[in-house]
Formats: C-alpha cells, structure tokens, sequence
C-alpha cells in the first residue's frame, strides 16, 4: 500500500473537561479527508500524544478508522520511549484495522544509533503493517542518521521517514541511501518544496488542518512539473506556516481549528492555550489567505 502525499498530524480534540471528545474526533478527521488530506496520523506529538493514555490512544483508533473508513489512510502514532509499550500499542493499532504505524524516535532517553535501529527492527518485526520513521530531533534530542535509516529501510515494512530534522543535507544524504521507493515525509510545513526537489514524497502537516487543499494544490503541480506555480503557493502559505509554530505545536494549530469553527477545545497540561498576542498572529495569516 502506497500512503497519500499529503498526511496530517491530527489534534487531538477535548471537551470542556479535557476529556477526549471521540466524536468530534470523527468529525475533525472527515473533515480533513474532505479538504486535501490523503490521509491523518492520530496521536502524534501534535495529538498531544505523552498527555494520552493507552486507552485514549486505542479509542482514538477506532473512532477515527470507523469515520474514515476507506476514503482516506489513518496512521497511528504508536512510537514513544519504550520499546515493549510501543509493540503492546502497534499490535492494538494492528488489530483495530489501521493502515499504518508511525514511530518516533525514542525521546528523553537518547538511545544511540545501534539502539534506534534495534528499538526500530524489534517494533516493525512485531507487525505486519507498514511503518513510517519519525526524526525529529529538535523534540527528543537525538538525531537519527541517514545511515540507520538506510539500514532501516532495508526492513520490508518500514516503508518511509518523516523528516524533521530540517536539515536539507539530511535529506539529500538519506535520498542518497535508500532505493526509489522508500518515501521521504516533510516534517515541516514550510520545508515541503525545498524537501520535494530533494526527492521527497510529500508532508505529514500541521497546517494542513486549515490549507490542505492547498498543500495539495502545491504538491501537485511540482510533481506535474509546473514549479513556478508551486512555489507562488508556497509563498502564499508560507505566513500561515510560519503562525502555526509561533509557540509550542500543537498550541497554535488548535486555536486555528477552534478560529475556522471546528471546536476541539484547549490543551492539556504542560501546554496552554496561545496568549491574545499570538491569537492575533494566527487571525491574521487566516484572513488574509481567505480561511477567515
């Protein structure tokens, strides 16, 4: 199975109590599948994910898979610190029916690169599903080479990375590497144009939840060759990619939905909702491409 281009790292929405509010878990998702979305990652870092319990998690999985059904991929994000509770949340995901499996790289234990790539072999040899890498090394503090991933992609169902490094070397170094159809994820909005004329496949977005259609329309027309006209997209965006990271993600892009009218509540603690300031940052770059 080949993942869509554009994938979106879904919040996770609450109600006035914080509790998970599945059903409008459902109605977010559609919603994103009906607006450039090939397909959603649930209980990524920007679901909130180290603030949900494993219950909530595997919730999240039936009640966004039974929304989506088979009009768009679901993804979830099954990765964290520890290895055996990464298998036990995959092999959950696996049961419940879901496409696919994204897994980040360990954070606050910094496992070097032999251990990422055991802890990486060991949960992909526990499924059969396909697996997506996440590097993010800004947010675990360790950065995955292009070589581990090389060695990882020899692994038949480890299929992609998600890169978030944001270094442009990186990337062309882990292209190098690996065969043609090991895909290369974005991790970041605003690099999405740079990453594909390295060879990248596409973004697994945050701001997607307000401009996939879009991101898609960018996407599209460089892969049709017509690189003018995505660049002259991505300039257009480029404010809105900039106001969803002036804080912590997922702050910013959960005013963002609630702004456009879809209530998916605050945040969880250690976060907090944006301050007045920042709000006026996001109204901003949403009125002035339209979304407002």
């Amino acid at each position: 199975m080949k993942f869509g281009r554009v994938l979106t790292a879904m919040v996770t929405p609450f109600n006035n109590d914080l509790e998970v509010d599945y059903q409008k878990a459902q109605e977010l998702a559609e919603f994103l599948i009906n607006n450039g979305s090939d397909g959603v990652v649930v209980t990524g870092t920007t679901g909130e994910s180290p603030t949900l319990s494993k219950e909530e998690k595997v919730n999240l999985f039936k009640a966004v898979k039974e929304a989506i059904g088979d009009k768009g991929q679901v993804i979830a994000g099954t990765g964290s610190y520890s290895t055996q509770d990464s298998i036990e949340l995959t092999k959950k995901a696996e049961e419940i029916g879901v496409d696919g499996v994204m897994l980040v790289v360990p954070y606050y234990n910094k496992p070097p690169q032999e251990a990422l790539y055991q802890h990486f072999k060991t949960i992909a040899e526990s499924t059969t599903l396909p697996v997506i890498l996440y590097n993010v090394p800004g947010r675990t503090s360790t950065n995955m080479l292009p070589e581990t991933v090389y060695r990882l992609s020899l692994i038949p169902n480890i299929i992609a990375v998600k890169e978030a490094s944001g270094n442009m070397d990186q990337v062309s170094a882990i292209k190098n590497l690996v065969s043609d159809d090991f895909l290369i994820y974005s991790g970041d909005d605003s690099l999405t144009l740079p990453i594909l004329a390295l060879g990248g496949y596409g973004i697994i977005s945050v701001a997607s939840h307000v401009v996939g259609n879009e991101i898609k329309e960018m996407i599209e027309n460089y892969v049709a060759g017509k690189v003018k006209e995505a660049q002259i997209i991505h300039n257009r965006l480029f404010p809105v990619f900039k106001a969803m990271f002036i804080t912590t993600n997922p702050i910013p892009v959960k005013a963002a939905v609630n702004l456009i009218g879809i209530n998916v509540g605050s945040l969880r603690l250690p976060l907090v909702n944006v301050t007045d300031e920042q709000k006026e940052i996001i109204i901003k770059a949403l009125k002035d491409i339209g979304k407002l």
